[in-house]
């Protein structure tokens, strides 16, 4: 039986950790040791966007951890306690972790991303009103700007259409002004409302 087709089965096509039914993807709980049923889950896209720090981290959504730390299968396991730990301001999720019990060689998996290290903040591309910025929004400058390395001056009010997010740098993107790809910074753009 293929992979996936054991994780809809286990799960009962639902995701496995708030038992929602959207649209599931599978989720390899890394670094996995064995790549296999044990060390893979099925999740819905709102988890998984938290889980990969791509949106804001909900203290509400996750209070299911509390009932699904105490799941046999391995990879949930692991990313409860890590979800766990991202939260444990919230009292819940501390006591909880209290309670939680992890082998050594599940504790050390767990351990092994960092991901505990980390608190609830998420860093995201934000305009500078505070609005989310998307790979291929479009956004409008509130400043003029001088391009470095051109005699480019792109005026305020220039419309930047299909911008690209800078990775592992969230106060810049890209995007196309009179042909040429320059490096905006997000504090002087505001997203264009669709």
């Amino acid at each position: 039986m293929k992979l996936e087709e054991q994780l809809k089965q286990r799960s009962g096509n639902q995701c496995e950790l708030c038992k929602s039914g959207g649209p599931l993807k599978i989720y390899e709980v890394t670094p996995q040791p064995r790549s296999n049923a044990d060390d893979t889950i099925l999740i819905c896209e709102t988890c998984h966007a938290q889980i990969e720090k791509k949106a804001e981290l909900n203290n509400k959504h996750w209070a299911f951890l509390s009932e699904t730390m105490w799941s046999e299968i391995p990879g949930i396991q692991v990313v409860s306690w890590r979800m766990l730990n991202r939260l444990k301001r919230e009292s819940w999720a501390m006591e909880s972790l209290e309670m939680m019990y992890l082998d050594e060689d599940m504790l050390a998996w767990a351990k092994a991303t960092g991901d505990h290290d980390n608190d609830d903040a998420v860093e995201l591309h934000k305009d500078s009103n505070g609005n989310l910025l998307q790979n291929g929004d479009t956004v409008i400058l509130t400043k003029s700007l001088d391009v470095k390395g051109s005699t480019l001056n792109a005026k305020m009010g220039t419309v930047v259409k299909n911008i690209r997010l800078v990775e592992n740098n969230t106060e810049q993107i890209e995007g196309k002004i009179e042909g040429q790809v320059i490096v905006i910074l997000t504090k002087y753009v505001r997203k264009q409302n669709a």
